[in-house]
């Protein structure tokens, strides 16, 4: 059994993977802990996804193109052939508008230390370069990199074999349109980001998350489109997988991990209504404060993903199977 938060601290934008030595890793966004550290990626590990060892930073040293930043954001890391790759959103000092750029960095092992490849993958104008997610499509043997958007669209282009570059005479493509009316406050969908691609039964199901993170006037979720193809066409599901309920805020930026019985777990930060605020890097008197949640993941009937009463769980529930230990 166990309790949401899994991880509870600031632990925004988490990627979840279980490596080859067997362990779950999470990595998410740089933080500031109590003691006043700076942490560029956080990293943690698990074997059971629920009981979480912290590890510190897996990027300790920030790339040479964004070293005076502290916006280190959304890490999401893939493996091959032994290898680690950390994707994420850093802000170039140079960038005179504060416009982020995508990067990746490498490392011999899942807590790092990664080391950045030395320039950014991809520059772009405001957030738009933000919350990157790598995929290798079975179907084709495409290495897949998403991300976006900043009012814009969710992007997909392919990588090239090193996998810290695009693939020669790649195109990026949107993938999932903003919709909606852009002053509805209610609209989940006005503002998209944070892409997820996961494959089951046949679909691939992209979970992205809107509209707005954090703040006090903080409306976010997780949210889902699904295609035959990783790279589309995608149909949108009008409603969102989770939504915010009396004890947690703000649940997003989600990714979806598979435990040792076949069952998929859907990761997530959210806002916790009795902590909601912590000493931030860029705002000592209290920033949005992000805790890990997990909860599973179920399909209905017609192939929808679906969260047990579309909300973040805050009581006792059957945890996952343990993680495969080779």
């Amino acid at each position: 059994m166990y309790t949401n938060p899994i991880l509870d601290d600031n632990f925004p934008d988490p990627t979840i993977i279980r490596a080859a030595d067997g362990w779950y890793y999470a990595y998410g966004t740089q933080t500031r802990l109590a003691d006043g550290r700076i942490v560029n990626i956080q990293v943690a590990r698990s074997r059971d996804l629920t009981a979480w060892e912290y590890l510190g930073d897996a990027l300790p040293h920030k790339p040479a193109w964004a070293a005076a930043t502290q916006k280190l954001w959304a890490p999401h890391v893939s493996e091959a052939a032994g290898r680690y790759y950390l994707y994420y959103s850093a802000r170039p000092d140079d960038a005179p508008d504060g416009a982020l750029a995508l990067a990746v960095a490498v490392a011999d092992g899942p807590a790092g230390p990664f080391v950045d490849s030395g320039r950014p993958l991809l520059r772009g104008p405001g957030f738009t370069c933000i919350d990157p997610m790598a995929y290798d499509d079975p179907a084709t043997g495409q290495r897949l990199l998403y991300w976006g958007s900043g009012f814009g669209p969710l992007w997909v282009q392919a990588l090239a074999e090193d996998r810290v570059s695009f693939a020669p005479s790649s195109a990026a493509r949107a993938v999932v349109q903003p919709s909606g009316p852009a002053d509805d406050a209610a609209n989940y969908h006005r503002l998209i980001e944070a892409s997820w691609l996961h494959r089951r039964d046949g679909w691939y199901y992209l979970f992205f998350s809107g509209d707005n993170c954090c703040g006090p006037r903080a409306h976010y979720a997780v949210l889902v489109a699904r295609s035959r193809a990783a790279t589309g066409p995608f149909e949108v599901q009008p409603a969102p997988v989770v939504a915010a309920n009396a004890h947690w805020l703000a649940p997003g930026h989600n990714c979806v991990v598979t435990d040792a019985a076949g069952q998929d777990w859907l990761a997530y930060h959210a806002i916790d209504v009795r902590r909601p605020t912590f000493a931030a890097i860029d705002d000592a008197e209290g920033y949005t404060r992000r805790a890990l949640l997990l909860d599973r993941l179920d399909y209905d009937p017609d192939g929808w993903p679906r969260v047990a009463g579309g909300t973040p769980s805050w009581q006792p529930q059957p945890g996952p199977a343990g993680a495969l230990v080779p």
